[in-house]
C-alpha cells in the first residue's frame, strides 16, 4: 500500500504542518538558504520546532495507547484492579503531554509565520505586529508621512 508524501502519520503532525504551510518537507527546508543567514537560522528554528512537536505528539500517542490498553484489560476482566487506582499517574502524564503538544503546535505556528516573513519577497508587505491566526491590520493611509502628536 502506497502512502502519499503528505499523508499524516501518527507522529508526523509537525512535518505535515510544515508541508501544508510551505509546500516542502522540513528536512529539505534547512538546505534552501545559504549558511549563517537569517533565513537559514529561522529555517533551522522551524525544523527544530517540527521535530519537537513530532516527538511530543508521539509520546502522547504512546501514553494514550498504553492507557487504552490498560482500561481494555480492566473492562474485559483480564487484569486485576489495583486498589490505588487503574491509571495512577498515566492520566496526569497524558494531560501534561497534551498541554506540551498544544504549546509545541503554537511554537511551530509562530516559527512558520516568522519564516514566511523573513523569506517574503521585498515587494510583499508584512506587518511586524501580525500574529498567526489573527487578521492582518488594515493598510495604513498616507498619514505615515504626517508628523505624529503624542497621546495624552
Amino acid at each position: 500500500m502506497e502512502t502519499s508524501p503528505t499523508a499524516v502519520t501518527a507522529s508526523t503532525v509537525g512535518s505535515h504542518m510544515v508541508h501544508e504551510a510551505l509546500g516542502i518537507a522540513p528536512q529539505h527546508l534547512a538546505r534552501l538558504h545559504p549558511a549563517d543567514t537569517v533565513p537559514d537560522t529561522v529555517a533551522w528554528l522551524v525544523v527544530t520546532a517540527t521535530r519537537h512537536l513530532d516527538h511530543v505528539h508521539q509520546q502522547l500517542i504512546d501514553a494514550a495507547q498504553n492507557a487504552a490498553s490498560t482500561l481494555s484489560r480492566v473492562a474485559s476482566g483480564t487484569s486485576p484492579v489495583n486498589s490505588l487506582g487503574v491509571l495512577q499517574n498515566t492520566a496526569t502524564q497524558i494531560d501534561i503531554l497534551a498541554a506540551r503538544r498544544a504549546d509545541a503546535i503554537e511554537h511551530l505556528q509562530h516559527a512558520l509565520h516568522t519564516y514566511c516573513q523573513v523569506t517574503a519577497p521585498a515587494s510583499t508587505p508584512t506587518h511586524p505586529a501580525h500574529r498567526p491566526g489573527k487578521a492582518l491590520p488594515p493598510p495604513t493611509s498616507s498619514s505615515a508621512s504626517a508628523p505624529r502628536t503624542p497621546r495624552r
